[in-house]
């Protein structure tokens, strides 16, 4: 499945640097002045997963193939763009098409690199972006929750559904906050909230572009920022888009030197994709045979059919049962065979809820 992220900011803050930096590509052109990128430029990477590594290594695997992850970076915002100023329509619906925003935030001060308030703010950088996708939001309910409330003194229950939650998450815009901020009270009203696709429901990512002497422990400017996502339901890493775009060219050894030198554990990435299965409830489940040792991504909750239909919609129309290893039996027992031996390869059937790491294999008659 993969999941879309829409690197979104102001001109400036680094969003194509980092794009290129996390796609090891130049398909984004990084230069110094606003709308460098006018078209969204899609990057797709595998997601680094060292028990996929693992499992091939036991399985003798001839390739190993990692779940994708899709960066979409998206065209520089100016204020007004809710109104259709600058790239604003074109904006905003590119920014409905993706799963969850990642919202570089420029939190270095460079005299080289010109920012459009000729200061540096994170956070209000932060609230210019969130105002537009506020309004637009409002505009929107503003004709919707009417219209649904009217129709629902008429009896129509799917009506009484969306002037409940809509109407929750109108009162929030009104007061300045977010749409992600709404509570549905049953899976009927989250069902409505997630059909009205507003801008400001979706899951946000703050990404704190630091210099690189901050890269490790942040500075005053990302302080800002955490505090600020922890304060409305979000998330906040620190990369420095500069080290991320020097790891592109180098080998793996080189990398893990130069990011020790750095003080670092892990590469940009890892961050961002570690706090985007989070964001968006995601997991991982294992295909493992000498041909391929293959990760898979579903939604926290998916059950066995709806994993099997990941890999085709043959498998999930006709599944039979799931032949199911936790990752850590796999490993311990040597294999397929050893976890067979030892009893710990379950038949699991259709109600079964994936776990994370589970190494599946799938039985189905069409």
């Amino acid at each position: 499945m993969g999941f879309r992220c829409g690197i979104v900011g102001l001109p400036n803050v680094g969003k194509s640097t980092l794009f290129n930096a996390l796609t090891e590509t130049q398909a984004a052109q990084a230069a110094n002045y606003p709308f460098c990128t006018i078209e969204p430029n899609v990057g797709q990477v595998g997601v680094p997963d060292p028990r996929l590594d693992k499992l091939a290594e036991i399985a003798g695997s001839q390739k190993i193939i990692p779940t994708q992850l899709s960066f979409v970076d998206i065209a520089g915002l100016v204020r007004g763009a809710s109104k259709g100023e600058g790239l604003g329509n074109q904006f905003l619906g590119n920014i409905r098409e993706v799963d969850a925003i990642i919202h570089v935030l420029r939190c270095f001060e460079n005299d080289d690199i010109q920012h459009v308030d000729n200061k540096v703010d994170p956070i209000a950088d932060a609230e210019t972006v969130e105002t537009e996708l506020l309004l637009s939001d409002l505009e929107s309910l503003e004709k919707r929750v009417p219209a649904a409330q009217k129709r629902a003194t008429g009896g129509d229950k799917e009506s009484k559904i969306a002037a409940s939650v809509l109407g929750q998450a109108l009162e929030l815009l009104r007061e300045g906050k977010p749409a992600r901020l709404t509570e549905p009270r049953d899976e009927e009203e989250a069902r409505v909230f997630r059909q009205a696709q507003l801008l400001t429901a979706k899951p946000v990512l703050y990404v704190c572009n630091v210099e690189e002497e901050a890269a490790a422990e942040g500075n005053e400017f990302s302080k800002r920022v955490f505090e600020k996502a922890a304060a409305e339901n979000a998330t906040a890493v620190i990369v420095s888009a500069a080290i991320e775009a020097e790891l592109g060219g180098m080998e793996a050894d080189e990398r893990l030197m130069f990011l020790e030198e750095m003080g670092l554990h892990e590469a940009g990435l890892a961050q961002i994709i570690r706090a985007g299965y989070e964001l968006l409830d995601l997991l991982t489940f294992f295909t493992v045979g000498p041909k391929e040792a293959r990760a898979w991504t579903v939604h926290k909750g998916a059950k066995a059919p709806d994993a099997a239909g990941e890999i085709h919609t043959d498998m999930q129309r006709g599944f039979i049962r799931a032949e199911t290893i936790a990752y850590e039996d796999f490993v311990a027992l040597g294999g397929e065979s050893g976890a067979k031996e030892g009893g710990k390869l379950r038949q699991e059937g259709k109600d079964y809820v994936v776990r994370d790491g589970d190494v599946m294999h799938f039985k189905f008659n069409v």
